[in-house]
């Protein structure tokens, strides 16, 4: 059961009105396992939406712990986390729905507020319940401003429904992390010719078959969900020439090395497979074709900066298919839809990225 009153007069009532089952929100937090983690796109991007929509300077999504707030993500602001007693984010947790203070000045709980009296001299606040499905309020989606105003209607609608699907972030988050421990568990569980029939033996990626299983899996989900996925298939561009100037040891050594380099830059929830020679596929659960496209180039300026076969000082470029998956297709389809692509990239002059929306 949530924590819900109808007003708090002073910080010390914030710690500890709901000091006897503050805990069992603390846990349903933990259970996220979202605290002090870096800044995701996915949250950033809702935060700029919000900040758009409400044509405020500021936009926040926090996460009320037991003795400050952490900001997820934060457009405007420049800080990570402030002390719980200055929090307006930690009255808004103690009732339901929107929280909104038109002039912070002229409210006796936040009158003499650091933030209000002095920098960045906050005057407005609004925000929506981060809230998990058991009632557990977690932080709030807040826009802030510098100046006294409302917020209309819609735009309270906007920022409530961006809460929601801040939640659905997490949610999403969490299932991959439960994913990746099932995951974990079942390897741990199978046999050492199981573990080997899914895993490259050079590069100890997931191989072709343990790739296509993922694949299948992940356009299932996709299907139950419905939530968005992209891949990327990628092919080392001339790599022959590599092999044909230091001889293939070497070669073998810039492919492991290579592999590594994609553990390395792509997310813990990207699964990452050699399809084939010097074809490796990337799966991007939860990525729109936006979302991956950004995750691809980044990726492609880290691979230009770094240098392999360190003796040899080997340069890769690669040539990459990426598209949006589609639960309406095969994953033979799939596969397909990402080879047509790479050999457009291919026959286009290599070192670029082919984009294909569904």
């Amino acid at each position: 059961m949530s924590c819900k009153v109808s007003r708090v007069n002073n910080d010390k009532q914030v710690k500890n009105v709901c000091a006897a089952d503050d805990s069992a929100r603390l846990e349903a937090l933990r259970r996220y396992n979202i605290l002090d983690t870096d800044y995701d796109p996915r949250f950033d991007d809702l935060a700029e939406l919000g900040a758009f929509i409400c044509n405020t300077p500021i936009a926040v999504i926090n996460f009320v712990d037991k003795d400050r707030q952490w900001f997820k993500s934060e457009i405007g602001l420049g800080i990570r986390e402030t002390e719980l007693d200055i929090s307006v984010c930690a009255h808004a947790i103690l009732q339901p729905g929107l929280f909104v203070v038109p002039d912070m000045t002229k409210d006796p709980r936040f009158a003499n507020n650091p933030l209000v009296t002095g920098e960045p001299h906050l005057r407005f606040y609004a925000g929506a319940l981060l809230e998990t499905d058991d009632g557990f309020p977690l932080g709030t989606f807040c826009v802030l401003d510098y100046q006294p105003r409302e917020l209309s209607t819609e735009q309270e609608k906007a920022i409530t429904t961006l809460a929601r699907q801040v939640m659905t972030q997490l949610e999403l988050i969490r299932t991959n992390e439960q994913q990746r421990e099932t995951l974990k568990s079942l390897q741990r569980s199978n046999k050492l010719l199981e573990i080997e029939a899914s895993t490259d033996e050079l590069t100890k990626l997931a191989n072709r078959r343990a790739i296509t299983h993922a694949l299948q899996y992940e356009l299932a989900l996709m299907q139950e969900l419905g939530r968005k996925s992209a891949a990327l298939l990628l092919d080392l561009d001339f790599f022959k020439q590599v092999n044909d100037a230091h001889g293939h040891l070497v070669g073998d050594e810039v492919l492991k090395e290579f592999a590594e380099f994609c553990n390395h830059e792509f997310r813990s929830s990207d699964m990452i497979g050699r399809w084939g020679g010097e074809e490796f596929i990337i799966i991007l659960p939860g990525s729109n074709l936006v979302t991956a496209e950004k995750i691809a180039a980044r990726f492609q300026r880290k691979l230009n900066e770094h240098t392999f076969a360190k003796h040899h000082q080997v340069k890769l470029t690669f040539s990459g298919s990426l598209i949006e998956l589609s639960p309406l297709l095969s994953a033979r389809a799939t596969f397909k839809r990402l080879d047509d692509n790479l050999y457009r990239a291919k026959q286009q002059g290599r070192n670029q990225i082919i984009l294909v929306k569904d």
